[in-house]
């Protein structure tokens, strides 16, 4: 990949869209061998460039803009990715409308965003959405729509593990904890 991209900025320009689709398939290859060091500057580098060179509504711009998000969560950085995931959702809803099948997953990926900030009063409703818009568009067996079923349920089981793990509180004691 590293060589593909070598030659197709040197034939192609550092900014065609074949060069650009290279750039963001080594950046996704560095993310699955987890070198944010790599994969990181190298899809912002290519947001960038899909942004100033195909418009910032393009579907590829989309993709670089999701794959960035990805980068941004695996590093632990939830606030830039579920920022950008907003964008990318409000935008795909924009330009391709509400039950697009890239608009659910766009959807999905932040309903997931907010699940990983433990945003749960975000993530459910928006698992809820998406689930019962994968039914309506992709039917109840379709693998996106068993997949938005697993993480609505996941999201459900967290957040009544963080409802039980809570220490009950009451009205009348106002004594404070740990006394006798």
């Amino acid at each position: 990949m590293e060589a593909t991209l070598a030659q197709c900025e040197e034939v192609l320009g550092d900014t065609h869209p074949d060069t650009l689709s290279s750039r963001n398939h080594l950046a996704g290859a560095y993310l699955e061998l987890e070198d944010l060091e790599r994969a990181l500057p190298l899809s912002e580098v290519t947001l960038a460039q899909r942004e100033e060179v195909l418009g910032d509504t393009h579907p590829d711009t989309f993709i670089s803009r999701s794959n960035l998000a990805n980068a941004y969560l695996v590093a632990g950085d939830v606030g830039r990715a579920v920022s950008l995931l907003e964008v990318t959702l409000a935008q795909r809803e924009e330009v391709l409308g509400d039950t697009h099948p890239a608009t659910l997953v766009s959807r999905s990926n932040l309903a997931g965003a907010y699940l990983n900030a433990a945003d749960l009063d975000r993530a459910i409703p928006l698992f809820e959405v998406t689930l019962a818009q994968r039914e309506r568009v992709l039917g109840d067996t379709h693998p996106s729509t068993l997949l938005s079923r697993r993480s609505l349920e996941l999201a459900r089981q967290v957040m009544a593990a963080a409802q039980s793990a809570e220490p009950p509180t009451s009205a009348t004691d106002n004594s404070p904890q740990g006394a006798a």
